[in-house]
């Protein structure tokens, strides 16, 4: 696997590998793209808020879903990972692979595990995806495997 540069992931935009839905170019990094937050639902049974500054209290699970729409192709997969800005405060998160083939925003699992509240505004920088070029298309797509959460919007937890 290789991982796309800036000038990379622009090429595989421009050649339809990857579609990048509500793109802002200052989110572009050196080796990725930073992603913003859309929604944040704190706890399992809490209520999506899609403005605002949403305080975290200490020691709290919530989920968060992505502005940016993503839709990778055959060839793309990529990996998540949470911004050192919010792990500086204690922000702790389980990403994962996105797989080759998946198309919708990213609903991410964070924890406050500071003893502090965090305030996290929506629109904010959350987390960065790393894209990274298989070394063949694959055989079957996301959608054709499982599937459970192409199309995805907003916070998903099933």
């Amino acid at each position: 696997m290789v991982v796309l540069s800036d000038s990379g992931i622009l090429k595989a935009m421009e050649e339809g590998q990857l579609i990048i839905e509500n793109y802002n170019d200052r989110n572009l990094t050196p080796n990725g793209y930073d992603l913003e937050i859309a929604e944040i639902r704190v706890g399992q049974d809490g209520e999506s808020q899609h403005t605002g500054e949403i305080i975290i209290p200490p020691q709290t699970w919530f989920a968060v879903s992505t502005k940016e729409y993503v839709k990778l192709g055959p060839e793309i997969t990529s990996q998540l990972w949470i911004r050192t800005t919010w792990a500086r405060k204690g922000i702790m998160s389980s990403f994962g692979k996105v797989d080759a083939g998946f198309e919708g925003t990213l609903t991410l699992s964070a924890y406050n595990s500071s003893d502090k509240e965090v305030s996290i505004p929506v629109g904010e920088r959350f987390a960065q995806i790393v894209f990274e070029r298989l070394d063949s298309p694959s055989s079957k797509a996301y959608s054709e495997r499982s599937g459970k959460y192409q199309g995805q919007r907003g916070v998903r937890l099933e």
